[in-house]
């Protein structure tokens, strides 16, 4: 199996806009920064006047959202009044504002000790911002159901992927006038995949789509859960429109704005990529990426898209962006993305992250880095199964089917539930490796598509190349049977089965049963093919039967008046190579032949010339030599040798050329006697030229 065509990269969509962050600060639904603070006694005329002072700046702190203030000046109220609960509360609650969330616990922590406060609504938004969401639950058990416990429990299921237990709060608190309600109940509904119930929840509560900016794209989102992409693009039009309006009437400068509506800029390219729009996605994700906005989620979304819309075209640069997003732990060698998206992400768009990166790494043939991520992954998604699509498509491309067979059999006994896909993986693998006895057997597992013709052909396939022919019958048997006695309209699939077993039984010799099939097709489906098939069969078995048949054929026109018993002695016709074929309009209703039309004369072309080529003056013809080597050439002259070049001597000055010595050794010599002692090949007979300095010397003595 190959891993680009079992697993493909899936694009995710942006997260969906969830004012999470209104709510859980604060045990009613005053806004904190309105909360009136208690009477205080006054045991002596100072200290209550510097408590109301300090009260006062505190509450004008809060409402320029001076956090890092408002702490200092809760401190002082608490040096003042140790135990004040709204002083408690306000530093408590500044400190979340901060996101110095290890500071709140820690603050948390030390008063509940001092004084008999109950903060435990406070620590379990905490932890909930910690993602501790298992001990966040755990407190919020302990806590009175009220809205706010009620929220905040929904967005700890929103979180750990609950999705209808979530949804399930959200409608319970419907009655309640909770602001933004109706958003999160939207985006609740479409992460649970309950996306067609959300315009019959919008009806009921009397809120439309264009209320908001953030109300605007969660619809939007539930219109591309059920493919409605024109319409969602339209809407997410809008909610861009929507929202600028909105923020520029809060006065928000353009790149607070931009920052803002991001989700939806990349939810349009989304749609873009949807509707086969590549070019246009790519450059919308391109841009979003180089501006490299505050928004880490949306970021995360276009990098994952467009790698996802790439694909293989661009490993070493998709490679990059996604370990971007992710960062390696090397104690226990795990995976998680970067802080600023791990606790922002759904588990269904982290998992598509790391799935994308493990098939480029399949793709670029990083065999260790893929099988590291590959054995890392079940752990993070549980419920996942394609975690161990991957490890079998590692061991496939390590050579190893067997072994990515007998996990993915595993698993399916495992998860029974879950095993559809890991079976029809299963089967795929084997087939590709030459085991069609395993592949038949995961496909038989599978009992909902045993039946339809795509997998009644794979699995006769299989059986035939196992040799098991009777298996195949067999297989046959059972889906005419299961055809027949379906209820409903259509019964192609019938037909196609049955002419497809008559024509494989008649192949493995079983003429008997072939002719039954196709005379059970001609009677009750009046198929031409079958009655073709039949005749053919019956010529076997039944000449009369495949006469009677022949009879329901209709003639072919232009050989009405053929004379088949002088057809039948005729030697037959000879086959020609690229010779004519014989049509019908060949013959007349008489029998004598047609002359055939004289082919049509092919236009000749004119012939196309050198540019500034004039062939009226062609001037004189080409070298008819032209193309012989010039050895051939009746021109060529060989170069003539140069006698000189045996006389030079090459070399570092002082030496001797042997060969020169032996050829020349016979010239010099020659007037000599033949009894000279010397041999001339053991002196030398030419002289190393001296120089003219040398010379001269020589010549002044």
């Amino acid at each position: 199996m190959d891993h680009a065509s079992a697993l493909n990269c899936s694009p995710i969509r942006n997260p969906k806009l969830s004012r999470s962050h209104n709510i859980a600060y604060g045990r009613t639904t005053t806004p904190l920064h309105k909360m009136a603070p208690k009477s205080k006694p006054k045991p002596s005329a100072a200290p209550a006047i510097a408590i109301e002072d300090l009260f006062t700046a505190l509450d004008r702190h809060i409402k320029r959202s001076e956090y890092e203030q408002a702490v200092k000046v809760a401190d002082q109220v608490l040096s003042v009044a140790p135990g004040d609960e709204d002083a408690i509360r306000c530093k408590i609650v500044s400190q979340i504002k901060e996101d110095k969330i290890d500071d709140a616990v820690s603050t948390i922590v030390a008063l509940s000790k001092k004084f008999p406060i109950d903060l435990g609504f406070y620590k379990a938004y905490c932890l909930y911002r910690q993602n501790k969401l298992d001990e966040a639950l755990e407190i919020l058990k302990n806590l009175e159901r009220d809205n706010a416990t009620m929220l905040l429990e929904s967005q700890i299921l929103f979180r750990q992927g609950n999705m209808d237990a979530s949804v399930d709060i959200y409608q319970n608190l419907q009655r309640s006038r909770i602001e933004s309600l109706e958003i999160n109940l939207v985006a609740g509904l479409v992460s649970a995949g309950r996306a067609s119930e959300v315009q019959r929840v919008m009806d009921a509560m009397r809120v439309k789509a264009t209320s908001s900016f953030e109300m605007a794209y969660n619809t939007a989102c539930s219109l591309l859960e059920t493919n409605k992409l024109s319409d969602a693009e339209q809407l997410l039009l809008s909610a861009r429109r929507i929202g600028q309006e909105t923020l520029m009437e809060e006065n928000l400068a353009d790149d607070e704005i931009e920052i803002e509506l991001a989700p939806i800029a990349v939810q349009l390219a989304y749609v873009q990529q949807l509707l086969g729009n590549r070019q246009e996605a790519i450059a919308s994700y391109t841009d979003l990426i180089k501006r490299n906005l505050p928004d880490e989620p949306s970021n995360a979304v276009a990098i994952n898209n467009l790698v996802a819309l790439k694909g293989p075209k661009d490993i070493t640069d998709g490679l990059k962006k996604l370990d971007r997003l992710i960062q390696k732990n090397s104690g226990d060698k795990s995976f998680q993305l970067v802080p600023s998206l791990e606790l922002k992400l759904s588990s269904k768009q982290k998992e598509s992250i790391y799935v994308n990166r493990m098939l480029l790494l399949l793709h670029s043939n990083k065999i260790d880095q893929a099988r590291e991520l590959a054995d890392a992954l079940p752990q993070m998604f549980p419920q996942s199964v394609t975690p161990v699509l991957l490890q079998a498509a590692v061991f496939v491309r390590e050579n190893k089917a067997g072994k990515a067979e007998e996990m993915l059999g595993k698993y399916a006994e495992r998860f029974p539930e879950k095993s559809k896909v890991a079976l029809l993986a299963r089967a795929q693998i084997a087939a590709a490796a030459g085991h069609p006895q395993i592949a038949s057997e995961s496909l038989l597992k599978i009992p909902d598509i045993q039946h339809m013709p795509a997998t009644v052909a794979t699995l006769v396939a299989l059986k035939e190349r196992s040799g098991d022919i009777d298996g195949a019958n067999a297989l046959f048997d059972s889906a005419i049977a299961y055809w027949s006695n379906a209820m409903t309209e259509d019964n192609n699939n019938l037909s196609v089965i049955m002419q497809e077993a008559a024509a494989f039984k008649l192949k493995h010799g079983q003429k008997e049963e072939a002719l039954n099939l196709f005379e059970k097709l001609v009677k009750s489906h009046n198929n031409i093919e079958a009655l073709v098939g039949l005749i053919q069969t019956a010529a076997y078995t039944d000449v009369e039967k495949a006469e009677t048949y022949e009879k329901k054929l209709k003639p072919l026109p232009g050989l009405t008046s053929i004379d088949v018993n002088a057809l039948e002695k005729t030697s037959g016709a000879k086959h020609v190579e690229n010779g004519p074929h014989l049509a019908n309009n060949n013959l007349e209703p008489n029998g004598t032949k047609v002359s055939k039309e004289k082919a049509k004369k092919k236009r000749k072309r004119k012939p196309r010339y050198p540019k500034g080529f004039d062939p009226a003056n062609p001037g004189p013809p080409p070298d008819p030599e032209r193309w012989l080597p010039k050895r051939e050439r009746s021109s060529y002259r060989p170069k003539r040798k140069d006698k000189r070049a045996a006389a030079q001597i090459r070399g570092s000055q002082g030496a001797v050329a042997k060969e020169a010595s032996g050829s020349n050794s016979g010239n010099v010599k020659s007037n000599q006697p033949s009894n000279a002692k010397a041999s001339s090949g053991s002196e030398p007979a030419v002289q190393p030229k001296a120089s003219s300095k040398s010379s001269r010397k020589k010549s002044r003595k």
